[in-house]
């Protein structure tokens, strides 16, 4: 596999921790945790992996401003935001208001508060408008001489999901051989580079996708192609097609951002019951989607199942939040 350029402040390997209490309450599996919420950026998250790479890109193109963008509580935008503020770089958040927005969506609180912390410079747009405003505030840095970089959406282009590929290698470093590995899946790049780590490194396992926002086809259909994009990156011949990407998408629940009592089941269970915090939008519903498999007996009661924690804790304090847990 290719080295790629890369800035190395992330903290990993990031810990595996046994959740026997967990296990023992659902009658299941053997439970596991990755936890890529102690990444060690800003609250930590996944992002933080995809940003060792995405920055080292943007220093090589001289780059002195990052432009990106998410939803209101967007993890990646706060962890890109950190790592400008790190850097020194600029930094441009264009943020995607959900229909019918309230006075808490705008509220300083959760990733939101900590985005104007460092320093972002903050632009509101629409879903249906979101590419134009990105693209326009790309084109006003660059003729202002602020020589921008667009991180994307997500930090999923090949670039981006490569760092999940040398994570599975990670894993692997870590001694551990779990028959499945599960989490959150929406931008693709994660699971993306699972993907490719799986085959690069010969894990034997399974890697599963909980949509958080996406149908099944749509999902399979990016992933697959940006893990061929990013074997291609690493020097490797692999290609990949829609059929190998396993994803569920049997919990969407209410849409993305909206949470449900599956997903608050699933939060108050891993705070009671292991003292792991999980947050409403992607690990929340990741692990209510587990929860429900665990019960419905569609892991063997042999397996060990690894729950990759993808962050996004910050967003537990957000105003929307607050009077649903």
């Amino acid at each position: 596999m290719k080295p790629l350029p890369r800035l190395r402040f992330a903290h990993l390997p990031t810990p595996i921790e046994h959740l026997p209490r967990l296990s023992a309450v659902l009658g299941g599996p053997k439970l596991l945790i990755k936890r890529d919420d102690q990444t060690g950026l800003a609250f930590g998250g996944n992002k933080t992996r995809k940003l060792e790479f995405l920055l080292a890109e943007a220093q090589a193109q001289g780059a002195r401003t990052l432009i990106t963008t998410g939803a209101v509580q967007s993890n990646h935008c706060r962890q890109t935001a950190a790592a400008a503020a790190r850097f020194g770089f600029d930094c441009v958040l264009i943020l995607t208001l959900p229909e019918n927005p309230s006075e808490k969506d705008r509220a300083l609180s959760g990733n939101l508060l900590l985005d104007h912390l460092f320093h972002a410079e903050i632009l509101w747009t629409e879903r249906q408008t979101r590419e134009e405003v990105l693209w326009e505030a790309f084109d006003t840095a660059w003729k202002a001489g602020r020589r921008p970089y667009l991180v994307p959406y997500g930090g999923s282009n090949a670039v981006g999901a490569a760092a999940y590929a040398f994570a599975m290698q990670e894993m692997f470093s870590q001694n551990l051989h779990p028959q499945w590995v599960v989490f959150a899946s929406s931008s693709g790049g994660t699971q993306a580079g699972l993907t490719v780590g799986s085959q690069l490194f010969g894990f034997h396992g399974k890697v599963l996708g909980i949509s958080v926002d996406e149908t099944a086809q749509e999902l399979q259909g990016r992933i697959a192609r940006l893990a061929t994009e990013v074997a291609s990156l690493l020097g490797e011949t692999l290609t990949f097609a829609p059929q190998d990407i396993m994803v569920s998408d049997d919990y969407l629940g209410g849409g993305y951002g909206v949470m449900g009592s599956a997903e608050r089941e699933a939060i108050s269970m891993f705070a009671r019951y292991e003292g792991v915090l999980l947050d409403p939008v992607y690990t929340g519903r990741a692990a209510a989607g587990l929860i429900d498999l665990i019960r419905k007996g569609f892991f063997d009661p042999t397996d060990t199942v690894l729950f990759w924690h993808t962050g996004g804790t910050p967003a537990l304090f957000a105003s929307r939040y607050k009077d649903l847990y």
